[in-house]
């Protein structure tokens, strides 16, 4: 058992505030749905269809609220994404060949076999353009999930199904920026370049600020929106060219925090009036510099943004884009289509096809260091029906995908209907297959 007073790792910290989010989540779902389908649904769509203008005369920028939280607020969410793929790709569990195998090539299968069950679905279609779908994975319904299942579920399995998480968004952006573009503007693309280019050279010169970063990154994201690739790409540009490395030493850490200490100590002398309290001021500062210098600025810029990102961000983004009109004309148009069958055939069986098995044919060659016995596979599968909740990326994408309104309800009630059941089956799965460990 692990004693309450020590450190959490980043895996923890990042665990625990993923599952609470994913509670979070429900519940604005369901808020969502219960706006859309009451007396507030016109209420609810003039809101998010009201514009909003940022900026100055020539240069400002004029957006529905709806498209200011999917351009706008979800750049700091796919910012996130962006600073949790580096970290897992530089020290995290994809930093090692052997430790990243596994969820690699078990996300690679869980978004490519979905997008070609899809397509069986929709080829050739007017819906063809949705593939992209049913290709991610929502990690803060999924953690949600395990952490309500608590110790029956091990270490490595959450480990598992978060680098699978991490992997799955690095595809879902390498495909919105390739395949869901419009029109390219070359003028605002090579500002675009150039702000890279910027960002590159800080990152080069081992800038620790995190203050540049961010003015150029706003002025990416700008160029970015304009450009017609999607404006979210620039989050993730972002946080890849944000620095990694830690700029102060463990000797100079040490003597700073040793100064601050004795200036607390002297603060707290008896009778010093004014001079304590301008000794313990200084103090601070000491201790909140080693804070600074101990922690490189990609960890810094990720404790600052996640929180934000999990429990304001893709709350407001579920808000505004589950909230689905059920009525019988809807669900009957809705059930009738490919577009939802191939949504639900994608997220549903195609995750556990691929997921699954990736996972089996890496064991069967010896490339994983799984325990081959029933109570893995059976967590294996767990974790492969939890992978069909695409939720918060597929919402995202189905608003790239498609223009049409009708097409995009569509969409959203195949979504939410696969990433109900792949939700509640693999629950069942993990709560009644699965052993519960002995106490110790």
């Amino acid at each position: 058992m692990t004693n309450s007073n020590e450190p959490k790792s980043v895996f923890q910290e990042f665990f625990e505030s993923e599952s609470s989010s994913g509670i979070l989540l429900i519940i604005v779902t369901i808020l969502a749905l219960f706006t859309a389908n009451s007396f507030l649904n016109p209420y609810y769509q003039d809101l998010l269809h009201a514009y909003i203008t940022f900026g100055l005369p020539g240069i400002s920028i004029d957006m529905s609220l709806h498209h200011w939280i999917n351009d706008g607020l979800m750049a700091i969410f796919f910012l996130v994404i962006g600073l949790e793929i580096k970290r897992e790709l530089v020290s995290g569990e994809l930093s090692d060949f052997r430790s990243a195998l596994l969820p690699v090539v078990a996300a690679i299968g869980g978004a490519v076999v979905p997008a070609g069950i899809f397509l069986l679905f929709n080829y050739g279609s007017e819906f063809e353009n949705g593939w992209g779908i049913t290709m991610a994975t929502d990690i803060a319904f999924a953690v949600g999930i395990l952490t309500i299942l608590g110790s029956r579920i091990p270490l490595w399995a959450k480990i598992f199904l978060s680098a699978l998480a991490v992997v799955d968004d690095l595809l879902a952006v390498l495909v919105i920026a390739i395949f869901y573009t419009s029109d390219i503007n070359t003028t605002a693309l090579l500002v675009a370049g150039i702000s890279v280019v910027i960002l590159g050279i800080l990152n080069y010169k081992k800038v620790t600020s995190l203050a540049p970063y961010l003015f150029v990154g706003f002025i990416l994201w700008v160029a970015v929106l304009k450009s017609g690739v999607h404006a979210t790409i620039a989050g993730v540009l972002l946080g890849f060219l944000i620095p990694i490395i830690k700029p102060a030493k463990t000797d100079e850490l040490v003597s700073d925090a040793e100064k601050g200490v004795k200036l607390f100590k002297a603060s707290a002398e008896p009778g010093l009036g004014k001079k304590g309290k301008e000794l313990k001021a200084e103090a601070l500062n000491y201790l909140e510099d080693i804070i600074v210098k101990a922690e490189s600025p990609l960890h810094r810029l990720e404790h600052k943004l996640h929180g934000f990102s999990a429990f304001i961000v893709v709350p407001i983004f579920a808000f505004a884009n589950a909230g689905v009109v059920f009525n019988a004309d809807v669900l009957s148009e809705a059930f009738s289509s490919p577009l939802t069958f191939g949504i639900i055939a994608g997220l549903f069986f195609g995750k556990q096809i691929g997921v699954f098995g990736a996972t089996w044919l890496l064991t069967k060659f010896g490339l994983t260091t799984i325990e081959n016995n029933k109570e893995t596979w059976t967590i294996v599968y767990g974790i492969s029906l939890l992978a069909g909740i695409g939720f918060t990326m597929s919402l995202f994408v189905s608003g790239l995908a498609f223009t049409d309104a009708e097409i995009i309800e569509q969409s959203k009630i195949g979504i939410l209907f696969a990433s109900l059941i792949a939700g509640l089956l693999g629950f069942f799965i993990l709560k009644f297959f699965t052993k519960e460990p002995n106490s110790k």
